[in-house]
This record gives structure tokens, sequence and C-alpha cells, in this order.
């Protein structure tokens, strides 16, 4: 953040973001795993995020495995984006860390539970590699990922974390918590990072409008094109996955697809994962509020041209 910047930090909301902390604060294996496995017969992930419902020519049991694979997947992409997450907020203390104690202690209650959310993913993943086929493989490396995310401007990096928290809250309560089919475990896990992550996306909001504030129109202007290129970084990610998560679904399945079915499953892997990891989160009515303020005309005509291909390739 700019040493110039001129803003005025909102004790009151770092504040509040302590106050439901404490109060809501969850504990891995008391509150959540509660000495659980998965129920294999359940789904994970709802077909509303899953649009598993594009596939006709799959049964009951085959849409079911399809849910699993992606929430599989769902569970590590947290994990991974959750790595470069803790790293920036870290950072982002500093600047607090002889100012206002409320938002640095916020800031670090952050951090904390980010570390705690990493440490329950990596948890799932080993439960679902015990009830799922060999050959799933996770492609991104976390550490990879992170050093290349943090390369880029505070402002671009803060806007993609602030989009990734509230498409986490947009999923949760529009398709996970209404769906009752789905795992008790797995449906768990994600009512309590709701929890916290709505606090979260609070605080990302505050430290993204305090460094928009130190921002000069060339600096702001530079941070956009940063926050578009870490989109389309996203979207490789996406592209990398589906093909994994489409080509261990086709091989672990108990039948043979025919090529168009494969290139079917494929294609709604990837639209579906665009949907979940971007094209919710750049829709989002609270993201493009906190967004519109801080750009100009020009600046959103070149995020709508970069997402276009990406928002034509998902399923709503």
């Amino acid at each position: 953040m700019s040493e110039a910047a001129p803003f005025a930090v909102d004790t009151k909301r770092y504040a509040k973001t302590i106050e439901v902390s404490k109060r809501i604060r969850w504990d891995i294996d008391r509150d959540v795993i509660r000495g659980r496995e998965f129920d294999f017969s359940k789904k994970f992930l709802p077909d509303g995020l899953s649009k598993v419902d594009q596939l006709p020519f799959l049964g009951a049991d085959e849409k079911r495995f399809f849910s699993h694979v992606q929430g599989r997947t769902y569970a590590n992409m947290f994990a991974l984006v959750e790595r470069f997450i803790g790293a920036k907020v870290t950072d982002l203390t500093r600047s607090h860390a002889l100012g206002d104690q409320v938002a640095f202690e916020a800031l670090v209650r952050l951090t904390d539970e980010e570390l705690k959310h990493q440490e329950l993913f990596r948890r799932l993943e080993a439960k679902a590699a015990l009830g799922m086929p060999p050959g799933y493989m996770f492609v991104p490396e976390p550490n990879q990922v992170a050093h290349a995310v943090l390369a880029a401007s505070s402002w671009a990096v803060l806007a993609l974390t602030c989009d990734i928290e509230l498409f986490s809250q947009a999923h949760y309560r529009s398709s996970i918590e209404p769906d009752d089919a789905l795992d008790a475990l797995w449906k768990d896990v994600f009512l309590f990072h709701w929890r916290e992550e709505s606090q979260h996306a609070i605080l990302d909001e505050l430290e993204w409008q305090r460094e928009d504030a130190g921002l000069n129109a060339e600096q702001r202007d530079r941070s956009v094109d940063e926050l578009i290129g870490l989109v389309g970084a996203v979207d490789g990610i996406v592209q990398m996955q589906a093909k994994a998560d489409a080509a261990y679904f086709a091989r672990a399945a108990a039948r043979q697809f025919s090529n168009s079915e494969i290139e079917a499953i494929h294609r709604t892997m990837l639209a579906a994962y665009r949907w979940q990891y971007i094209t919710s989160g750049v829709q989002d009515e609270r993201f493009l509020g906190i967004l519109g303020p801080m750009i100009n005309a020009e600046q959103g005509a070149r995020i709508n041209a970069a997402l276009a291909p990406i928002v034509s390739g998902s399923i709503n």
C-alpha cells in the first residue's frame, strides 16, 4: 500500500469482525469432523454447482460420483487459494502493527482462521482419497500459484481475494445450505467455513478500499490489468483441473463412455468450474458494488472484454 494513503480506518467495522470471530470460533475435530467419515452414498457438491444435469446420459450412481469428483476439487481449490490469502493478509498486518490495534487483531485472526481452513481441507482430501477410486490428481501446486499471485499488486490480489470469499458465501447460501441430500460431513464443513469466511469478506472489502485510496490513476490502471491477468491465470488452472477431473471420472466410472459422451463430460466440467470459480464471483452484486466506484468506464470495459470468453463458456 502507498505510504501516502489518506484513508481513515473504520475501527468499528474491524471490531465487529473480531466480536463475531470470537463468538463463532470452531474447532476442526470437536465441531466439524466429530469422528465422522464421508458417506459416499450421498452427493458432495449440489447439482446447482456441479451442473451434472447437463449430462442426461449419466445414471444416478454416475451423477453421484460426478459430484464426488467436483466436491473433492472444490475443497482442494479452497485450500489452494487460502495459501496465498493467508500470506497476503500477513503482509497487510504490518501496515496496522504500529497503528490501529483493532484492525491489526482482526487481520491476525483472519490469518489464523485461514491456516485452520487449510488444515481442514487437507483432512478432507485424505478422507476423500480413502473412499474414491485411485487416480485422482489435483494439478496446481499451491506454493507455485501463491508465488505467481503475490507477484501482482496488492490492489489486484485483494480484488481477487474479495471475489473468492464472496462467491464462497453465495455458493453456500444458494446451493449447499438448501440441499438436504448432501453428505452431512461435507455439508457441515462448508457451513463452518461459511461462518468464518463471512467475516473475512468484510475485511477483504475494507483492506481493498484502503489500498485503493492510496493509488494514483496510473497505479490503479496498471492494477486493473493485473487483475485481468490473475483472472486469466485462474481460468488456466480451471482448464487444467477440468481436463484432469473429466479424464479421472471417465477412467474410474463403471462403464465405457463414447467419444461424444467423454467430450460432453469434459465440456460440462469446464463450464461448471468456470461458473464456480470465476463467473459466479465477478457477477456477484456485492463484488460489483465494491469494484464499481474504484474504476472508470474504460477500465470496466477492459475487464468485461477479458471476461467475455470465460462467461460465455460457463453454464449459468
